[in-house]
């Protein structure tokens, strides 16, 4: 069985953010993943995971204005300033909460870009970042991100993360495979996984479509997390879906997975 970090943007959201990590502790989650910690004191951030035993798995650098629809900095060619301290106020948190893999969203491309330059200014910026996060022990995450959710996301397929990730040739950068993702882009998700193990590094899992719980829709979760433990995979998994109604009804397929594994 693998291990399962509750994601706390998605997740008990019937809460306020600051009580999700006590109420994932209590549905049996160990570790749990956000996308952003940067409203919160770090401080407090710790307190909560280390009052409730968890691990901080994961979460992201700042991605520019959110709300706005923005969605990564890193392949701007104008914004290699705000990039860079982006990645020292993400390693600021995560040596406060002992995070030790950070994901870099790409940004988006509009259309008529140089990709071309939004490729270098990629590869240079993930190569700062890497060798910054490299003196602190912390792994660096990408994520091919599907358009259709995302138009115009720049990586957008499990091929392209590894060509960046080989052209940048840190040892500490690594994929972040979603299958919800690449469910939609591309499908063949077991052999996909099998063929790039070695660069993959964290897993989330949603269903598709809709992006529920595992058991919603077309993707087959008990295959996929037997295959996982088959391959040899040791990494987590986040959970990192939109219940369908309530977060501990959408938990149901946990506890029976968690049942067959005691």
């Amino acid at each position: 069985m693998p291990k399962f970090a509750a994601n706390l943007s998605m997740l008990f959201t019937e809460l306020p953010f600051l009580d999700r990590f006590e109420a994932a502790a209590s549905a049996g989650f160990r570790g749990v993943e956000f996308l952003f910690p940067y409203d919160y004191d770090a401080d407090d951030l710790a307190a909560r995971l280390k009052a409730n035993g968890l691990t901080q798995v994961l979460f992201n650098f700042p991605a520019g204005n959110w709300d706005a629809g923005e969605r990564g900095i890193a392949i701007y060619p104008n914004l290699t300033s705000e990039f860079r301290e982006s990645v020292r106020r993400a390693l600021r948190y995560a040596k406060a909460l002992g995070c030790t893999q950070l994901h870099c969203l790409a940004g988006t491309a509009p259309v008529g870009a140089d990709h071309r330059a939004m490729r270098r200014t990629y590869i240079d910026n993930l190569a700062f970042a890497a060798r910054a996060l490299a003196d602190e022990g912390i792994v660096l995450l990408i994520e091919p991100i599907n358009t259709r959710d995302v138009p115009h996301y720049f990586l957008d397929s499990t091929a392209k993360a590894v060509d960046v990730i080989e052209s940048v040739a840190a040892p500490n950068l690594h994929m972040q495979y979603d299958v919800y993702h690449a469910q939609i882009m591309e499908g063949d998700l077991a052999p996909t996984i099998s063929r790039y193990l070695p660069h993959i590094a964290h897993v989330q899992i949603a269903d598709t479509p809709g992006r529920h719980e595992p058991g919603t829709g077309e993707i087959s979760f008990p295959f996929i997390f037997d295959h996982l433990d088959r391959v040899g995979y040791r990494g987590w998994v986040g959970c990192e879906y939109k219940p369908r109604g309530s977060t501990y009804d959408s938990l149901a397929w946990f506890r029976a997975l968690k049942a067959q594994s005691d």
